[in-house]
């Protein structure tokens, strides 16, 4: 039976293995989403564009990818013209087109250590266009002039009469927030004869892109939160939905997004580190809409960016009269601490999940330790010190009891031979062999089932935390990606470890992958035969799933490794458990009577 149930796994495994290799060879690439390009993908090429006020050149986008060109659908019968604003730690460049935000540059966030980081793009749909319907693409010109303070200011009159004014500022100092909000005031005024109604607008977020070419599609998002409860949708949703395992189709592929919600307080576009989001501060917003767009880049397949919009509720106005509305912008990096100071949840756009709370207070005690030592990987290794520290009592108990079960190993194999035809007898029997030596078969497995919410907070938070961009550590260079010393050419099929470029060598999985091995080595061996054979492959499936993740969750994970074996270490000098039969607990009562 253990020879046969060996076969068995080894088979499972090499077929996994061959299955992800033939995908990676033999399946096509995913088709490229065709999505309506931004008018502004011309007006940079029109002759009327040399003449427009200059504009300071911004740095290459985010990553090495670019958007895919794409025919223009109509040409801006005007020069686009453009003016910045800036604060010391965002350039926001503003153009006549719509009225709105082209590209938000920050100035204290690169990538590679290079490039700025800008969120979104002069080609794709500008943030803080206010349209009648998202798809249109073409966008309405504004005058536009820069004021003494520092802020930009919008004017168009409509065929209805209407004159739309538009005002991008940064708060004063007795006001500021966060240097990465802004703000966009917005007056409707009519100046016709007859009373305006407006039926429901939308206002554009912009959009967004991976970072890095290997970034998790569930990173690019549009996220929007309802009673301060986050919600959203992902590159993925677009995609053809099929039943799990069965293979058939729930609905077809869907080239947008748009629906209708009750009151959302605020709504962006987010990478997986960065966004841009926009809430109403005198209404909340009703439809939410949302269309992908195909990035091509120079090597692996196309991967795809996200744009969007939220709805606005209608109004009237009548004559004479004018509506006012503010928008608050964030743009910049998802830094929970200052997202958290803000007053409508945008902290909610870190989107941790169902352990949200031990993600909120890992994050907040590693930069607390960061402000100590002032290096994150450091921080990363005393915040896993700390943790273990509180769990070292529990799992003390959680070793005992394994060193117990290891010694009544034998009798449950005899236990097992003698009735092995009688599994309800046998299950009976080794129940009540536990309970005769005291020993709580569940023991062990307390310390792993409170670490598992921890693991998962601390891979959500790890995951996100911008904190952690361009940390160094020891060799690592970003604790925010995987930690590659080089790459191996040649062996980019090999399935989940591979890339376009090869094989890429990260240590610290390998060192989480050996510590693994060693931690169970040391392991109380408890089980039967079958049992502890299919516990060796674990090392090895985690390897596979982790190699490519950040390398701070495989610091964090390597460096407990650490610990538990050192604890371990102690406990097998302590005396061997004698095994010896526990009185019943009534004897025991009445022992103690005079």
């Amino acid at each position: 039976m253990d020879r046969q149930a060996w076969i068995a796994i080894a088979l499972c495994v090499l077929g996994l293995i061959g299955w992800y290799a033939y995908t990676a060879t033999h399946l096509p690439p995913p088709t490229p989403v065709v999505a309506a390009p931004s008018p502004s993908a011309t007006a940079g090429n029109s002759p009327a564009a040399a003449t427009s006020p200059s504009v300071s050149v911004s740095p290459a986008p985010v990553s090495a990818t670019s958007p895919s060109p794409a025919p223009a659908e109509s040409v801006p019968t005007f020069a686009e013209k453009a003016e910045t604003m800036t604060n010391g730690d965002v350039e926001l460049h503003l153009t006549n087109r719509g009225g709105a935000i082209t590209e938000a540059v920050l100035l204290n966030h690169t990538v590679d250590n290079e490039r700025r980081v800008v969120l979104n793009a002069s080609d794709r749909i500008p943030i803080g266009a206010i349209v009648d319907q998202p798809e249109a693409t073409a966008l309405p010109e504004y005058s536009i002039a820069k004021q003494a303070d520092g802020s930009v200011e919008f004017e168009r009159k409509t065929p209805e009469g209407m004159t739309v004014r538009k005002k991008f500022f940064f708060l004063p100092p007795t006001e500021k927030k966060d240097n990465y909000v802004a703000e966009m005031d917005v007056d409707f005024r009519n100046d016709g004869a007859q009373p305006y109604n407006n039926a429901g607008y939308f206002v554009t977020l912009g959009s967004t892109r991976p970072i890095h070419p290997k970034d998790m599609p569930t990173y690019t998002r549009l996220a929007w939160t309802v009673n301060g409860k986050a919600e959203g949708i992902d590159v993925n949703w677009f995609a053809a939905q099929n039943y799990p395992l069965i293979g058939v189709q729930k609905r077809e592929a869907k080239p947008f997004y748009r629906e209708k919600v009750n009151n959302a307080d605020w709504a962006g576009m987010t990478n997986q580190f960065f966004t841009d989001l926009i809430t109403p501060l005198k209404a909340k917003a009703v439809e939410l809409w949302a269309r992908p767009f195909d990035i091509k880049q120079t090597e692996g397949p196309n991967l795809l960016g996200l744009e969007g919009a939220m709805g606005m509720p209608g109004f009237q106005i009548q004559p004479g009269q004018t509506a006012s509305l503010r928008f608050q912008l964030y743009v910049g990096p998802k830094l929970y601490g200052r997202l958290a100071k803000l007053e409508h949840n945008e902290a909610e756009i870190m989107n941790f999940g169902w352990f949200k709370l031990v993600s909120q207070f890992l994050l907040n005690f590693m930069n607390l330790i960061h402000n100590w030592i002032g290096n994150y990987g450091w921080s990363i290794v005393l915040l896993t010190a700390c943790v273990k520290g509180v769990l070292w009592p529990l799992q003390n108990k959680a070793n005992k009891s394994m060193r117990k079960m290891s010694a009544l190993a034998p009798k449950m194999q005899e236990l097992k031979e003698k009735y092995k035809d009688d599994p309800t007898r046998m299950n009976q029997e080794v129940m009540k062999l536990y309970k005769e030596h005291g020993v709580n078969p569940v023991g062990g497995c307390l310390p792993m089932m409170i670490q598992i919410p921890i693991f998962f907070g601390l891979f959500s938070m790890l995951g996100q935390a911008a904190e952690l961009r361009n940390a160094p550590f020891i060799w690592v260079h970003d604790l925010s990606q995987p930690d590659t010393l080089f790459t191996i050419p040649g062996l980019s099929w090999i399935p989940i470890l591979g890339n376009a470029s090869g094989l890429p060598i990260n240590i610290l999985p390998i060192l989480m992958g050996a510590s693994n091995i060693w931690l169970m080595r040391m392991t109380p061996k408890t089980g039967d035969s079958t049992q502890r054979r299919v516990m060796m492959f674990m090392p090895l499936i985690f390897l596979f799933f982790c190699y490519n993740f950040a390398a701070a969750l495989a610091l964090y994970y390597t460096t407990q490794n650490l610990f538990t074996i050192l604890q371990l270490y102690q406990n097998r000098k302590q005396p061997v458990p004698v095994l010896e039969k526990v009185a019943p607990a009534g004897k025991r009562s009445r022992k103690g009577r005079p």
